[in-house]
């Protein structure tokens, strides 16, 4: 008794790469297990073994990095997933590794991630791996077609995009009605997120008896979209139009989403039409859910495609600072204002000029490597960041940068709209002083912490640079430190991220 007794009392274990699944249904495959993974990185291995019982079954996963494992499980533990409708529970195993080459009766779990993986690789080749566990490879890509069935109740694309977000970065979404039915077309940044959307959404509704999901995978590999309005739109640019008959996406997300309601005045909500969709959201940030008002004809979604206002987490509090983040943040749009929490420093709000940019940014920014933490960037439930009151402690946490000369989208005609892309390891210089050398600049990003790999100024115009260092999050840290760097006699530096390569 006593042996027992300590067994059941016994110290969680310490964080491993190596996952501990239990209470699986039989019938579920090696697939479905290794899709609870994929929001949270790569899945390396995958072991299932026959539970106590003979309808449950248990897995280990292991995960290519302790950061993705501890993410699964900080997201997984106040929420059991559930898989063929009944809730699995997640652990920590004593293992530190897998090694399956000699288990029996595995081929068909290997089979599952090897698929994944063929997809994470970007190799379409491989069909026959998840087809054996039920599972479908996207052969086109990373678009989707994305039929609802049974629409009592109206879906807007901001919906959609909401929904989608949450297994990953839709970079566009086209709406239109064939055949009389309801369909959109939406494009991911890689194939693997369309994978993963496509096995965990198809065939569920968004409310509980309507708007049932229907996906395939579309033979298109790149959507085209000309405007951003409520029918179509590309979250990558900003800049284009919203054409001729159509609401302006400005006036739409005002009055569309007043209030955190999105509201419907020629619908209401049919009695029994509960909210149904509830599913992981990127890294660790909680589940979306979708709950119904008092007021008939409302829903309300937190963190909503109208907001502006982002929370950022899992930020280094050694390191970060308002500005920093104000630098970074920048590049993707105009940061008005930003608040580090003062009892989690890890923490901190960031507010953009318009959702738009909010999106941009979480496209571009969120798992990116910052001063060593993987940052995780979502919507926030607030509107907007309060500045401290008079005689509140802050110790300078808050800040309001609306003013501010760096704003790089003031201006509706700038060349900053056509040049915004994905952090890099090559940057971008403007504005170089005449008498500034490549020794100078070298060393100037040297004494930073920085490594550089190469350095070439422009042929046309010695005004700009390219300048390639160590590493992504090098640059990162470069660009924060280094953008509006004095050279003397009002000359500023203009750092940015590069899509070229020296």
């Amino acid at each position: 008794n006593e042996k027992k007794k300590s067994k059941g009392n016994r110290l969680p274990c310490s964080p491993s790469r190596v996952l501990h699944i239990r209470q699986i249904p039989s019938g579920v495959t090696g697939a479905e297990v290794v899709s609870l993974g994929l929001p949270f990185g790569k899945v390396t291995n995958l072991l299932m073994l026959r539970g106590k019982a003979v309808y449950w079954l248990q897995a280990f996963l292991e995960m290519a990095s302790i950061d993705a494992a501890v993410s699964m499980v900080n997201y997984y533990t106040p929420a059991a997933p559930h898989l063929h409708n009944q809730p699995v529970f997640i652990q920590y195993s004593n293992y530190k590794e897998l090694r399956t080459d000699n288990q029996h009766n595995q081929a068909r779990p290997q089979a599952a991630l090897q698929g994944v993986n063929a997809v994470q690789h970007g190799n379409p080749g491989i069909t026959s791996a998840l087809a054996a566990e039920g599972g479908v490879l996207p052969s086109h890509g990373s678009v989707l077609r994305i039929v609802v069935e049974n629409v009592f109740y109206p879906v807007t694309l901001d919906v959609l995009y909401q929904i989608f977000s949450k297994f990953g970065f839709v970079l566009k979404i086209v709406m239109f009605h064939k055949n009389n039915q309801f369909q959109a077309l939406l494009q991911y940044a890689d194939a693997t997120n369309a994978y993963y959307a496509k096995m965990s959404l198809d065939g569920h509704s968004i409310y509980t008896g309507c708007c049932t999901l229907r996906i395939d995978f579309s033979k298109l590999t790149n959507l085209t979209v000309k405007y951003n309005n409520d029918k179509s739109r590309d979250f990558t640019r900003i800049d284009l139009p919203f054409g001729d008959g159509q609401r302006t996406m400005e006036t739409s997300l005002s009055t569309t989403f007043a209030t955190q309601n999105i509201i419907f005045p020629a619908y209401t909500v049919p009695p029994g039409f509960a909210p149904a969709l509830s599913f992981p959201q990127g890294a660790a940030l909680g589940p979306l859910t979708v709950t119904t008002s008092a007021a008939p004809g409302h829903m309300t979604i937190p963190g909503i495609p109208g907001n502006s206002v982002l929370l950022v987490s899992n930020l280094n509090p050694e390191a970060i600072t308002p500005y920093g983040l104000f630098i970074l943040f920048g590049v993707y749009g105009d940061v008005h204002r930003v608040k580090i929490m003062f009892k989690k420093r890890g923490i901190a709000l960031v507010q953009m000029a318009d959702a738009s940019q909010a999106q941009l940014a979480i496209n571009y920014l969120n798992g990116q490597k910052l001063y060593g933490r993987v940052m995780h960037a979502t919507l926030s439930k607030y509107q907007t960041i309060q500045l401290p009151h008079e005689g509140q402690e802050d110790k300078g946490l808050t800040k309001d940068y609306s003013n501010s000369p760096l704003h790089r989208f003031k201006n509706p005609c700038s060349k900053n709209f056509q040049n915004i892309f994905p952090p890099s390891a090559t940057l971008h210089l403007s504005n170089i002083p005449p008498s500034v050398t490549v020794d100078d600049l070298k060393n100037l990003f040297t004494s930073k912490g920085s490594t550089v790999k190469g350095f070439k100024f422009f042929q046309k115009d010695c005004k700009m640079a390219l300048i390639q260092l160590g590493s992504v999050e090098e640059a990162v840290h470069a660009l924060i430190e280094l953008h509006n760097h004095d050279f003397g006699e009002n000359q500023h530096l203009r750092v940015s991220f590069s899509k070229s390569t020296i």
